[in-house]
């Protein structure tokens, strides 16, 4: 076979990955058994918020890390089971995802209005959505119709999703594997722009970068100093909280790129997209750095992008009556 045959199946079975079903998907899937579903997340997630305010970030988050590991069919939901291993306790998401509690409010409050109409991987896709816009980011329509998934795979939440300490190699190789670009990457990570984050996941930036003993040095030393602070060397609490962004922490804006910029993203994975000699994302970075429009229209396609991964639709999974468990369990 010739490297152009190659090249032509290789982009065939990446479109597999994101597309699949996703031509199933529709805006107005809901619109008219229910067409009330967008505000009824919406009033949920607000009334969260009020005692929560890193709900809008968790749930953007727990989008993300149901999408990446078997696509977007909510299996990050389930819960340990006679048949179920939880990628709950996965090292990504243990003691990490959050905002389960909000996901069954918002499911329970659907079963009431429509009953065994809304997937639990509907819910997480709108949830996302509104959290951004909730915290200042861009608008887009959700391409709807997802169903649920009737297993999870505690091996792929391991090994698939993308982490703190990734270089910039090996996100790359993360984000391709599901059908991700380089834009997509720089885009989605942006989702730092808001959230927190735990001292665990940055020590070793500040104390002993790649076994070196020293920090590391594409990290500000002013903004090092900073993290020290709240994350010492000894005698620290390893799951405290630092702001992702520490200029505007709970607003979803540009703010992401102009840290990395000046060397203040927080996490290795952060500054990797500029850092790295050569990347192909710093351009990207700079761009969004400049122009918050351009950001926001780039999120919201990557966002879509992120949706169609791998899809049940049709009569494959199910409707979950509880996001929890699967059906008859």
């Amino acid at each position: 076979m010739g490297a152009a045959a190659r090249a032509v199946l290789l982009l065939v079975a990446v479109a597999v990955v994101v597309g699949g079903a996703s031509a199933q998907l529709c805006e107005e899937f809901y619109d008219r058994t229910c067409p009330d579903v967008h505000r009824i997340v919406r009033r949920v997630l607000k009334k969260a918020h009020k005692d929560d305010p890193r709900i809008f970030a968790s749930l953007t988050r727990l989008h993300f890390h149901d999408c990446f590991v078997q696509g977007c069919d909510a299996s990050i939901l389930l819960d340990n089971s006679t048949s179920i291993v939880s990628e709950k306790f996965a090292r990504p998401n243990n003691n990490s995802a959050r905002g389960y509690p909000v996901v069954d409010a918002v499911k329970a409050a659907l079963e009431e209005a429509c009953p065994g109409l809304v997937s639990c991987a509907d819910i997480l896709a709108i949830a996302a959505k509104i959290s951004v816009e909730l915290s200042g980011g861009p608008r887009w329509r959700v391409p709807l119709g997802r169903r649920d998934g009737t297993m999870a795979n505690l091996t792929a939440a391991n090994n698939d999703l993308p982490g703190p300490r990734d270089n910039l190699t090996t996100l790359q190789q993360k984000f391709a594997a599901v059908g991700l670009d380089v834009t997509d990457l720089v885009a989605l990570s942006g989702a730092h722009t808001f959230g927190r984050v735990q001292c665990q996941f940055v020590t070793d930036r500040l104390y002993n970068f790649s076994g070196t003993g020293r920090p590391d040095p594409t990290l500000d030393a002013g903004y090092r100093a900073q993290l020290a602070k709240s994350c010492p060397r000894r005698g620290g609490n390893r799951t405290a909280l630092n702001d992702l962004d520490p200029t505007t922490p709970d607003t979803f804006d540009k703010n992401y790129f102009t840290n990395i910029e000046v060397n203040r993203g927080f996490l290795q994975s952060d500054q990797e997209l500029l850092s790295t000699p050569g990347a192909p994302t710093a351009a990207i970075v700079n761009r969004f750095a400049i122009s918050q429009k351009s950001f926001f229209k780039s999120f919201a396609r990557s966002m879509v992008n992120m949706g169609n991964i791998q899809l049940l639709t049709g009569s494959q999974g199910e409707i979950r009556k509880t996001c929890r468990k699967v059906n008859g369990s």
